[in-house]
């Protein structure tokens, strides 16, 4: 119903902020990410919104990027996941980063996100494999383990994910994970 809000940035209380719309205040729930793009308080800003109606409460919850707002759709469509619990994982870790940890069904990542226990994170990884992330930089072929092993070495070596994604897709199909590493090391240093 509510898709969109362009107004002045009023107050800005974590995770929450107020935005005033031609003199209407909007309450609207932001996970971090979000929050820590905000403009000073005054300024103009625009924020994609999901309106949720309950019996008790109408909410909003806004986002920066389209991105951000169909990860919150996803997430909040999985039984047991609640919008606070959407915005905690998206405060606590990135779309991409959430993406990939999806792509590669790494649930200790989902785990250290706040709220997000093994059970959670299991059923998060299960029902969002195929629908989240397909167009973020995690290469398809990444979901073997070789790939996934060497992906997981280049991050871990420092280089950031369109970096690493784009020296996995560069390797033959069927490496092995040293060959594969001394590879993509060559491919970055280039």
């Amino acid at each position: 119903m509510i898709g969109k809000l362009t107004g002045t940035l009023l107050e800005k209380n974590p995770p929450e902020v107020l935005l005033d719309c031609h003199g209407v205040g909007y309450e609207v729930s932001v996970p971090m990410s979000t929050f820590y793009n905000l403009p000073a308080l005054g300024e103009r800003v625009s924020l994609l919104t999901h309106f949720i109606v309950r019996e008790d409460a109408q909410l909003l919850y806004g986002f920066a990027t389209a991105q951000e707002r169909q990860a919150f759709r996803e997430l909040i469509k999985i039984s047991g996941v609640g919008p606070r619990t959407a915005l905690s994982v998206l405060s606590g870790m990135g779309v991409a980063d959430l993406a990939q940890a999806i792509t590669l069904q790494e649930a200790g990542r989902l785990v250290k996100v706040p709220g997000i226990g093994k059970k959670t994170a299991e059923r998060l990884l299960l029902e969002l494999k195929g629908k989240l992330g397909a167009d973020i930089g995690v290469p398809a072929h990444a979901a073997n383990d070789a790939q996934a092993d060497i992906l997981q070495a280049l991050l871990a070596l420092g280089y950031n994910d369109k970096e690493a994604a784009a020296a996995l897709k560069a390797l033959p199909a069927e490496v092995g994970v040293s060959e594969g590493i001394k590879l993509a090391l060559r491919q970055l240093g280039k």
